[in-house]
């Protein structure tokens, strides 16, 4: 199976870690853990949940965090966990504008759990109710099921919303990594079956399918994801090479991008996945789709999960917020 052509962003600085950066991969490196792609999947989603929160801010209080259930196409009750702070901005019971976010971990590990504190954030800087799925992991739930769970998931909210103290006219759908590749997916998809979104919330999405960009080659070992860890996830995900160039799982190859929701993404400078990220910021763009594009240079994939240790974190989550508030409040996200 041929790769498609994905240029390369040669263009873009590649610089190294910042100090807090560079002294965490010490300490990660010094800790001695083999890496998840030499581990067994079980052994590996026990690892990430483990590893979960000791690099992040203390758990924050809201004024709810709910358990829920919705159903997927073929019956199966998927997890769902609301989250909601009323603070100043009314009274319990108004409607809120939702959010559905949808956590990374390569399609293969990851939960809720693992995603929960950036979660509460979001839910707590933004003023909206975050609702974050339990969508089903690879290898025992192959391509395309999470995108599958994630629609349904989607389509659920949106109907529901009245009954889940959403409004909603005013959705929107985000995630990282993997879970930003699945949100880029939803927009699509929502565009195609004329649902309107008003915002795609991605952090560090993988977008193309093959690592073949100039920040893959640059910072594709040492740095935590590594090349590997693609190949191990894509691996477990995907039943063939031929399913990296479909769309719904390398949303870089979509044939047309028109008429999607306004995105905001986040990028790590120092990340194999920044000039994919990058591009397809850039193919938004050009199909009309208003993009802020905001990154954050010296830190690594997964930074948002890591603010006891960089400070970046936290401004990554405000950023994102800030966006959310925008663009729920019935704005448009700012273009660049």
């Amino acid at each position: 199976m041929s790769k498609p052509n994905t240029p390369s962003l040669s263009q873009f600085p590649h610089e190294g870690p910042s100090p807090e950066m560079q002294n965490l991969l010490q300490r990660i490196a010094r800790a001695g853990h083999p890496a998840l792609w030499a581990m067994g999947v079980e052994q590996a989603r026990q690892a990430y949940a483990t590893a979960s929160g000791v690099l992040d801010i203390p758990v924050p209080k809201l004024t709810e965090v709910l358990d829920l259930d919705c159903e997927a196409r073929d019956g199966v009750r998927l997890r769902i966990r609301r989250y909601r702070d009323d603070g100043e901005r009314g009274t319990a019971g108004d409607p809120l504008p939702g959010l559905l976010y949808l956590h990374g971990g390569g399609f293969v590990i990851g939960s809720i759990e693992t995603h929960d504190i950036v979660c509460r954030q979001l839910a707590l800087h933004s003023g909206c109710a975050v609702f974050a799925l339990d969508y089903r992991l690879a290898p025992e739930h192959p391509f395309p099921t999470a995108v599958n769970d994630a629609w349904d998931a989607l389509v659920w909210l949106r109907e529901n919303g009245s009954m889940l103290g959403v409004d909603p006219h005013r959705i929107a759908v985000g995630g990282d990594s993997a879970g930003g590749t699945l949100a880029t997916v939803c927009a699509i998809m929502a565009r195609d079956e004329g649902l309107k979104l008003a915002l795609q919330l991605l952090f560090y999405p993988g977008t193309a399918g093959w690592a073949q960009t100039a920040s893959a080659l640059h910072y594709g070992h040492g740095y935590l994801l590594e090349r590997e860890h693609l190949d191990w996830f894509f691996e477990r995900y995907l039943h063939d090479l031929g399913q990296r160039n479909d769309w719904r799982f390398a949303p870089m190859f979509a044939p047309d991008l028109r008429g999607v929701a306004p995105a905001w993404m986040g990028l790590a400078g120092c990340d194999l996945l920044h000039d994919e990220g990058a591009l397809y910021a850039e193919r938004l763009r050009q199909a009309g789709v208003p993009v802020t594009l905001r990154e954050w240079p010296g830190v690594t994939h997964d930074f948002i999960r890591m603010g006891r240790a960089l400070p970046q974190a936290g401004q990554a989550i405000r950023s994102a917020a800030d966006a959310l508030q925008q663009a729920l409040s019935g704005n448009s996200a700012k273009a660049d």
